[in-house]
């Protein structure tokens, strides 16, 4: 929900803020005074495109910002800031970083609904009603869908299959000859898994093996050999002792040196049996280059891996194999296909089932509503029209859509194709309260909900608002004195001056509230209005 409003330099707007209650929050003044200002801001925060020339005259940019709380946010609050400069170059930050427009809409831009009678208004979307229908039924509908869900997958993946036997088919019978040499030539050498490595490490010494062995040989000799590098490190060793008594520092060079000594012996050891470990066997060199030949044929046929000689085999045995038995192979996939499709009508038909029984329930509690805001015998009506298979989404097999009837007797029309705005505005408040928390919104901004209302249906309209606020916050910008007077907190918009006029936005209580709302009952302010204004007032707080 959001916790603030700032606002800097949008239309008549210098600087305002403003505080909204988590439950309902009235705005009210007279016409022309700039409250549109504000719902403009507000659409910059759900993520709108940004217009330069709500840019206040004078000013080389507007600034919005907001904190919200709730869903996607984080626990300390999420700050949006949208600026948006008088060229058209706009900025987006959230908490203090770089963001766009789009993150804005998709995370705290998507708790909010603005409610509208010439606005975008998602529950006129009709790819929202299934979500809405299944959101309100819960597990009722839950089930099925996951249900169904599994078997679209499941058969997707087997036509998938399908297709690609039959395309594995049709190539192996043009390619047979072709992937047969490609498979003969590859099992010919029959290459193992790891044994291109394993020669690249053993063929190198195997072919200098007689260097390697008078390498090993002669460094051990010349180590370890009649005056070798061993007896010459003695010698010395032993003479730096004898004189050590005179210079105790000739004797601390005989103990380092002895260590050397020590070393120098373990390496000609290790030298000596590594040279007895080597042999040379012409015979298996011979082999273990003709393999490596054999290898690298392959490799350049087929590589450049030798992973990529093993897939290629793979691919060439497949095809020889679906030339050899190609319609048997076609048949089982076709068969495979064909009873995950069975499966997912079966699927489809439970979904339609539960959903068709769970739809007549939610248009009624709508209508109900409905009723409540005066509107006759007008009602809602939620369609179901199974959609050809090609059409099946993970939404379902059926397009559902909320209709609407004016009246008993007329013809039933889509929801979004209402003329009135008045009759939008009230349809749309009358959903919001039966979907409850299953529209997935925290915050919703009505304006011009109250167009065309009067009298008993604006009672009705205010008592329907402060119901929706106990489970949604709610702003709403009204002319209807009945509205407002159930608000929790109460913002009046007025315009100031002449050749530049500015917009403030301050909270109203006690005596300034009750002014306004005798203003909004008569236009003046005579002591039959502010004590009606005050009765209005108490009766609400009452409730």
């Amino acid at each position: 929900m959001i916790d603030e409003l700032h606002v800097q330099n949008v239309a008549l707007i210098r600087d305002a803020s403003i505080q909204p209650s988590a439950g309902l929050t009235v705005l009210t003044g007279e016409t022309g005074t700039g409250k549109s200002a504000l719902l403009s801001s507000i659409k910059l925060l759900m993520g709108e495109r940004a217009d330069a020339t709500a840019v206040r005259e004078g000013a080389d940019s507007l600034v919005v910002e907001g904190r919200f709380f709730g869903a996607g946010c984080d626990p300390e609050g999420t700050v949006v800031r949208r600026r948006v400069e008088s060229s058209g170059r706009g900025r987006v930050e959230m908490d203090g970083h770089m963001s766009s427009v789009r993150e804005v809409a998709e995370g705290p831009g998507s708790t909010i609904d603005l409610c509208g009678q010439h606005e975008h208004q998602r529950l006129l979307q009709v790819s929202s009603h299934v979500e809405l229908l299944d959101n309100w039924a819960g597990d009722e509908v839950g089930d099925a869908l996951r249900s169904y869900r599994e078997a679209l997958r499941r058969a997707n993946e087997a036509a998938r299959e399908l297709e690609r036997v039959r395309e594995v088919s049709r190539v192996a019978d043009e390619r047979v000859e072709e992937e047969t040499f490609v498979l003969r030539r590859i099992d010919e050498v029959s290459p193992r898994e790891g044994e291109l490595e394993e020669l690249e490490g053993t063929l190198p010494k195997a072919e200098h093996a007689e260097m390697l062995m008078r390498t090993g040989l002669a460094a051990h000799e010349g180590l370890s050999g009649d005056e070798g590098v061993s007896d010459s490190l003695s010698s010395i060793i032993s003479e730096l002792r004898g004189v050590s008594s005179y210079d105790e520092r000739l004797g601390q060079f005989a103990s380092a040196l002895e260590s050397s000594l020590i070393d120098i012996e373990d390496v000609a050891s290790e030298l000596r049996r590594c040279a007895d470990s080597m042999e040379f066997d012409p015979e298996r060199l011979s082999e273990m280059q003709e393999r490596m030949g054999a290898l690298n044929g392959l490799l350049r046929s087929y590589g450049p891996r030798m992973q990529d000689v093993f897939d290629r085999r793979a691919s060439a045995a497949e095809l020889v194999a679906a030339a050899q038995d190609g319609d048997a192979l076609v048949r089982k996939a076709s068969a495979a296909a064909d009873e995950a499709e069975r499966t997912l009508r079966a699927a489809a038909d439970a979904l339609d089932s539960a959903r068709g029984a769970v739809a007549p329930r939610l248009a009624l509690a709508i209508t109900e509503q409905m009723a409540f805001l005066e509107m006759g015998s007008a009602e809602i009506e939620v369609a179901l029209e199974r959609l050809d298979r090609s059409q099946w989404t993970t939404q379902g097999p059926s397009r559902v859509e909320l209709m609407y009837r004016p009246a008993a007797g007329l013809t039933a029309r889509p929801l979004r194709r209402i003329a009135s705005g008045g009759e939008v505005s009230r349809v749309m408040l009358a959903c919001k309260v039966v979907l409850g928390e299953a529209d997935g919104t925290e915050t919703l901004v009505f304006d011009e909900v109250d167009a065309g209302v009067g009298g008993a249906t604006a009672v009705s309209l205010a008592q329907v608002l402060a119901r929706l606020a106990k489970s949604h916050q709610v702003i709403v910008v009204t002319h209807l004195a009945q509205v407002a007077v159930m608000a929790e907190k109460h913002y009046l918009v007025s315009k100031e001056g002449e050749e530049l006029p500015e917009t403030t936005i301050e909270p109203i209580e006690g005596d300034a509230r009750v002014r306004e709302i005798a203003r909004m009952l008569s236009g003046d302010q005579t002591q039959a209005s502010l004590e009606h204004a005050r009765e209005m007032l108490a009766s609400a707080r009452g409730q």
